[in-house]
């Protein structure tokens, strides 16, 4: 996604990070377990076991 002006290579701005950064945000990620690798399901179990963390201090 390079502005036509844009050489490869550059050395982006931070204003021009942080553009690619909040439009990446908003993307829509789907998960497959077909293509998961390790760190994808070591990813997934990490945040299942924050979310456990979480909901304990929201309900004590």
């Amino acid at each position: 996604m390079m502005a036509e002006h844009e050489r490869p290579g550059k050395i982006l701005t931070k204003t021009e990070k942080m553009k690619r950064m909040q439009s990446a945000k908003n993307e829509d990620v789907e998960f497959s377990a077909e293509v998961a690798d390790h760190d994808d399901v070591e990813a997934i179990r990490r945040s299942e076991a924050a979310d456990r963390r979480q909901g304990r201090e929201l309900h004590e």
